[in-house]
């Protein structure tokens, strides 16, 4: 037995167990769909999978954002699509879906990334909860619920018929707990953990354990949606993100890249037992009580 287990890990040189590795975490040539691909969540982990061999369809509502990233993934690959469309609507997507497979003969893997916060949907700081806008909650309510929930639907057919595949969907730090001046923001999020949860347990039980379904739980990022929010004019911290970075033991913002490697993960083999995780991504912010 100990020169059987012996002559086997003998075996195993540093070169073959890094090829086991890359091809345990490989997502070389599989087909990825990532809505928000325009946006800055959307287009980083398409470029990520672009550069990891992957061929990859972005979706997003402007053209013009669609045009200029394509051209920008092209210096990498040109195993890439970009399709106007709407996370809203049904015969949009379908349209799309259509497309891919005629390209690439199926989706193996769905990204949500399409979403973030709305203006209207968020109070300011002289506001009450009473100020709150329905109409503007609905909307920032479908665009990151309904919006992640129709292209499962609609993509996720290619999956079902091919009984594997890989969803994520974002999720966020506001569902942990309490984040003040984001509603519905929090609520549309917190629907997207119960919502990955549902459609993991729905996917696995009637079309096989080759389909996964998980969310990551994104801490806090600089962004375009953010910037005025946790940043002043000269660059310093404002009172808001003074106080997120007395929860977060790393003491910093997230870089937008470091989140390429868990969503890989969750699309690779190595999580093949890997179902219904809603992953935080937050320097520890979820897991630290200030003390």
């Amino acid at each position: 037995m100990n020169l059987v287990c012996n002559l086997t890990y003998s075996n195993l040189t540093t070169q073959n167990l890094k090829k086991m590795e890359n091809k345990l975490f490989s997502i070389k040539g599989k087909v990825a769909v990532v809505t928000g691909g325009g946006g800055v969540l959307g287009s980083n982990i398409a470029k990520h999978f672009l550069a990891e061999g992957a061929k990859v369809a972005i979706v997003d509502i402007r053209q013009e954002q669609i045009d200029e990233k394509i051209a920008e993934f092209k210096q990498i690959s040109d195993q890439c699509k970009g399709y106007v469309g709407s996370v809203l609507e049904t015969e949009s997507l379908e349209k799309i879906r259509l497309e891919i497979e005629k390209e690439w003969g199926g989706i193996d893997i769905l990204i949500n990334a399409a979403g973030g916060n709305t203006p209207g949907a968020t109070l300011t700081e002289e506001q009450t909860f009473f100020d709150l806008d329905m109409a503007e909650f609905d909307k920032a309510n479908a665009l990151n619920l309904n919006g992640s929930v129709l292209p499962c639907q609609v993509f996720g057919k290619s999956m079902a018929a091919a009984k594997k595949g890989a969803i994520v969907n974002v999720s966020s730090m506001a569902t942990y707990s309490a984040i003040t001046r984001v509603p519905a923001y929090s609520v549309a999020k917190s629907g997207i953990n119960i919502f990955t949860q549902w459609l993991a347990s729905e996917m696995a039980l009637k079309f096989g354990e080759g389909i996964r379904v998980n969310a990551i739980a994104p801490g806090f990022f600089i962004g375009d949606q953010n910037r005025k929010i946790l940043l002043n004019e000269d660059g310093s911290l404002t009172e808001r993100s003074q106080k997120v970075m007395a929860r977060t033991p790393v003491r910093r913002f997230g870089d937008i890249s470091e989140l390429n490697g868990v969503v890989q993960f969750l699309c690779s083999e190595a999580a093949s037992f890997v179902t219904g995780s809603i992953v935080p991504v937050d320097g520890g912010f979820s897991a630290f009580s200030g003390v």
